[in-house]
């Protein structure tokens, strides 16, 4: 016999616990300001040495914990100690948010083998190892969790007007190690999804238009919803992946795009 629940319990994540990495600013701080609001507390994780957002005022607004580290996640030793720090502040982890991440637009033949490297051990590697710190977290209490890692449409098509090759392949990687380790840790309670924005309104977007004002306008007109995507817009499904709402979904990928990811009716052709 089918069961249900009160709907807004489903989504009620007040008194829990969760880890965002790259959380100083754009999509991250978006998250942990959401999941503020809903009154969890929260880890915000960065290499920066300070959030772009007065997290302790916020803190107190909300009536939650919001507390910043300072974190590498390409540094092996410095990660695992950030995350340490994050666990003791926390106590019970519920669940993770992986926004540490950077992008490259640059021609295949001019993109070099650091540039290359670096966007791999950010985006992936750093993705992968805190991971990898909060699932065995979750074994040390005993609880399964819920894990997002945040891919990109870049992992789904090619974007008019960019050449992005290195940052694809990283984000590709993104969405098929959520898919892998959904398998690989489901028997443990463990879920792990994705998000797959199509272009932001951030900090790391208004750089690429600032410098190229032809993207602008790609990143405005070419999407079918004719607008550029909000942290806001993202914001909702975080909180359904990190609540009991998603209890039954794992291994899946939300694209939020504004459409973008099927759309064809574009000229995708390089000025080169």
């Amino acid at each position: 016999m089918a069961t249900s629940r009160n709907i807004k319990s489903l989504f009620d994540i007040s008194g829990r616990n969760y880890i965002v990495t790259g959380g100083a600013q754009g999509i991250g701080s978006a998250i942990v300001l959401a999941l503020a609001e809903l009154g969890a507390n929260v880890v915000a994780l960065d290499i920066k040495t300070a959030p772009s957002v007065d997290y302790d005022s916020l803190a107190k607004t909300f009536g939650v914990t919001i507390s910043y580290v300072q974190a590498d996640v390409t540094d092996e030793k410095g990660l695992g100690a950030s995350f340490q720090a994050a666990f003791k502040i926390l106590g019970t982890v519920h669940g993770l948010v992986t926004c540490a991440g950077i992008a490259l637009e640059k021609a295949f033949e001019e993109t070099s083998w650091a540039e290359c490297r670096r966007l791999q051990d950010i985006n992936v590697t750093g993705t992968y190892f805190s991971t990898q710190l909060v699932a065995e977290r979750f074994k040390q209490q005993g609880t399964g969790g819920s894990i997002v890692l945040i891919a990109s449409i870049t992992s789904h098509t090619v974007l008019p007007q960019h050449r992005m090759s290195a940052y694809s392949a990283s984000k590709g990687a993104v969405r098929m190690l959520s898919e892998a380790l959904a398998v690989e840790l489901g028997g443990r309670g463990i879920r792990v999804n994705s998000i797959s924005p199509g272009f932001i309104d951030t900090e790391m977007t208004r750089e690429v238009r600032n410098a190229n004002p032809v993207m602008s306008d790609v990143m405005t007109k070419t999407p079918p919803l004719k607008r550029i995507g909000t942290t806001g817009d993202l914001l909702g499904a975080a909180v359904y992946l990190l609540s009991d709402a998603s209890s039954y979904t794992t291994a899946g990928d939300i694209v939020i795009t504004g459409g973008l990811h099927v759309q064809t009716a574009f000229d995708c052709k390089l000025d080169i």
